[in-house]
């Protein structure tokens, strides 16, 4: 048995803490080439074991922040190659975030004792991944279910419960994992939580068997013929070597070469692939040459831009601080990080603006109540305090063959949320497309990392996904999850294939909340119910 004893117990408890943060952090998708997803499934053990041991509550948070300190800088090291200041911010700030569930482990385990805490966690840490990523603040790419997007076979039960699921499914099977060490230890009987933990493997397994082959899914579906355009532009130097003419000429180039290969239903070009106020009355010109450009290529256009609204004084009347000011034009005025569709017949284009914003390096969070925190903005090369979009755009167009499609496009950081994009789903969405510039993080692991995710968006709503990315990775990904066709990164490149468009809302498309509002309400209830008890005695 691992004894915590007065003279050891403050160096092992620390090492199986270290120890608990490697196998978190390395458990997470990085190079194609690592697959270390499986470890995540014992990865909290080592910690959830050295908990039972008696902790003041500073050496607990001690204990429990080492951890996650160590889990946010192996996953999320690759920020500070996009701003020094902002990755360390990210990774000492998610620490700090990630430590509640166990908090909460805490309170439980002083007041109901450990065994009782050990099994309430599953409760917490899925109520609190889901409020956390539900405000301004949070960076909520480390939901722990995401460390299994590329674990296909094993994650399509997430067409019920979404990503929530999977976490629910990793922290259960740490818990029982968990007993089992201290249990046979204890020289106590462990047959029990041997078939939990069998149960909790076949599980997912036979739900994916009959997922395969459901006859529904199979049936054969109407689809669009989708080109991705990869610059491949260095995004630090997008805005100072670059253009606008230069821009505009790369994409017409790469664009005229792909559609004289293949015709194309929908043309896709990444995040901000027009980096200037296009739509502005200013720029009118370039507007109407890429309007001609799309009619030739005779296929719609879905392009990242960065988008400028002008407002009188009646509409910033009493919250002029929110919006930046032009003394020329005397008037004020937000720009967006935004997508558009232009269509083949169209002098208007489907405009969609962001809604996520990345906390502090797009937007600072909850500035419209202290206008002065914008001024922590850590600016990137072309961004600099966006607005926020209000609108779930669905956007519309027509195909080659005169059929009406609907689709939604997610931009970049949005894709880590789940409710967002079964919003669109259930808005009418056919099909997804992403566009996202990932050339901030040069050729670490966060590119790959983004993009894994992206799949499991896709099983939760069954809609299959066209992501463009300025370095890559562009893809194209099936509703299972699975990628067909890709880009390698870091390279100038396009590439054609067919996706499938379906209206099939799944139970999770329906309810995405359905989980984590049960287990919130649970956790409300077991916390009641412990402090019911504890007042008693």
């Amino acid at each position: 048995m691992i004894s915590f004893s007065e003279n050891g117990g403050r160096f092992s408890g620390y090492g199986f803490s270290v120890l608990s943060g490697v196998l978190l952090g390395i458990s997470f998708p990085s190079y194609p080439f690592i697959r270390l997803e499986l470890i995540a499934w014992i990865s909290l053990v080592p910690l959830l074991v050295s908990l039972r041991e008696d902790l003041g509550f500073r050496s607990y948070i001690a204990r429990v922040y080492s951890t996650m300190l160590v889990f946010c800088a192996i996953s999320l090291w690759w920020v500070s190659l996009a701003t020094l200041p902002g990755g360390l911010l990210t990774v000492f700030a998610q620490a700090l975030f990630s430590t509640t569930p166990l908090l909460l482990f805490f309170g439980v385990k002083r007041w109901s004792g450990y065994r009782f805490a050990l099994f309430t966690l599953p409760f917490f840490w899925v109520s609190w991944e889901w409020l956390y990523i539900s405000q301004e603040l949070s960076l909520g790419w480390l939901v722990l279910g995401n460390s299994q997007a590329l674990l296909n076979p094993m994650i399509q039960y997430a067409d019920i419960f979404g990503v929530w699921g999977v976490s629910f499914w990793l922290v259960c099977f740490n818990v029982v994992a968990a007993d089992l060490w201290v249990t046979f230890h204890t020289h106590r009987k462990v047959s029990v939580h041997g078939a939990v933990l069998l149960a909790l493997v076949l599980l997912p397994l036979v739900y994916a068997s009959m997922v395969f082959s459901d006859p529904e899914l199979q049936e054969e579906r109407p689809e669009v013929t989708v080109s991705l355009i990869q610059p491949n532009i260095d995004p630090f130097e997008k805005w100072n070597r670059y253009t606008s003419q230069d821009i505009m000429q790369i994409y017409f180039s790469m664009t005229d070469s792909a559609v004289s290969q293949q015709r194309a239903d929908l043309i896709l070009w990444p995040e901000t692939a027009i980096p200037f106020y296009i739509l502005d009355q200013r720029n009118r010109g370039y507007f109407d040459l890429l309007r001609s450009r799309v009619k030739q290529w005779g296929g719609a256009l879905v392009s990242g831009y960065s988008d400028i609204v002008y407002y009188s004084d009646a509409d910033v009347s009493g919250s002029g601080y929110l919006y930046k000011y032009d003394p020329e034009a005397e008037r004020h005025y937000q720009t967006f990080n935004a997508s558009m569709l232009v269509g083949t017949g169209e002098r208007k284009p489907q405009v969609y603006r962001k809604m996520k914003l990345v906390p502090f390096a797009e937007r600072v969070p909850y500035m419209e109540y202290a206008p002065w925190l914008d001024n922590l903005t850590l600016s990137l090369a072309g961004i600099s305090s966006w607005g926020k979009g209000s609108d779930m755009t669905v956007m519309e167009f027509t195909t080659v063959s005169g059929e009406s499609v609907k689709l939604s496009n997610v931009i970049c950081y949005e894709s880590i949320f789940p409710g967002l994009v079964a919003g669109f789903v259930n808005k009418g969405a056919e099909f997804l497309t992403l566009v996202t510039n990932d050339g901030w993080y040069d050729k670490s692991y966060g590119p790959y990392q983004h993009a894994a995710i992206a799949r499991i968006r896709c099983i939760e709503n069954r809609r299959s996904m066209a992501r463009c990315a300025n370095t890559g990775l562009s893809q194209f990904i099936d509703k299972y999850g699975r990628v067909y066709a890709s880009i390698p990164w870091w390279e100038r490149l396009s590439l054609t294939a067919d996706v499938e468009r379906n209206e099939i809302r799944t139970l999770y498309t329906r309810y995405p909340d359905m989980l984590p509002g049960a287990t919130t309400a649970l956790s409300a209830l077991l916390l009641l119910f412990v402090f019911l008890v504890r007042t008693k005695r």
